[in-house]
């Protein structure tokens, strides 16, 4: 690193706020107009980069809207995760994932609650939704795999990462029922308890 180079920390913060400030863009914009009238030139051009660069940070106008990158999950927590940690408890360590990967999808209040009402009004967002969280769904299993190196589950990696989608799907539908209250992952918890409570019957 150059001595005019930004720290990593500054870097992160300042990519997730271009990503930020794109999503808000898309999300504004289909508000606007529907989904089918807004381009990803008319979304570039909102958030005042080019659309090469809106390629660097979004696979596509939906994934935009909907604020899909990549599992940004925290690298701390996955480290953690895969040593077997952080409590030892596989469904409490699984708790702790599906805490991180939701915060790294929902990307704060308003833009999650924003993303799952377009989800509402274009069922097409849902069904590319659905298809975003199976496309990464082996990135995941691989997580469980590198786990069991350290730590024995109760069932193979394949079968752990539907767990994790599920808990993700379950959390989003109790913050809906919820009306929306608090932030998204405050209703993790209340997934995986509703998941204990299964496997104990």
């Amino acid at each position: 690193m150059t001595p005019t180079d930004p720290p990593a920390g500054l870097r992160a913060r300042k990519k997730q706020a271009r990503a930020d400030a794109i999503v808000d863009a898309a999300q504004r914009l289909v508000l606007d107009r529907g989904l089918d009238a807004v381009t990803v030139e008319g979304i570039a051009e909102a958030a005042g980069i080019s659309p090469r660069t809106f390629f660097n940070y979004f696979d596509s106008k939906d994934d935009a809207v909907l604020g899909q990158r990549g599992l940004d999950v925290d690298d701390a927590a996955v480290a953690t995760f895969v040593a077997g940690g952080p409590t030892g408890d596989f469904l409490d360590d699984v708790e702790a994932l599906v805490t991180a990967l939701v915060a790294a999808m929902a990307g704060g209040h308003d833009r999650a609650e924003r993303a799952f009402g377009l989800m509402e009004s274009e069922p097409r967002l849902l069904a590319g939704h659905v298809t975003w969280l199976e496309k990464h769904r082996t990135e995941i299993a691989a997580l469980f795999a590198r786990r069991a190196e350290h730590a024995s589950g109760p069932a193979d990696p394949d079968f752990c990462s539907m767990t994790v989608f599920l808990l993700v799907r379950a959390t989003g539908e109790r913050w809906e029922r919820s009306g929306r209250t608090g932030e998204l992952t405050d209703h993790v918890p209340g997934a995986v308890a509703a998941l204990r409570a299964l496997s104990r019957a």
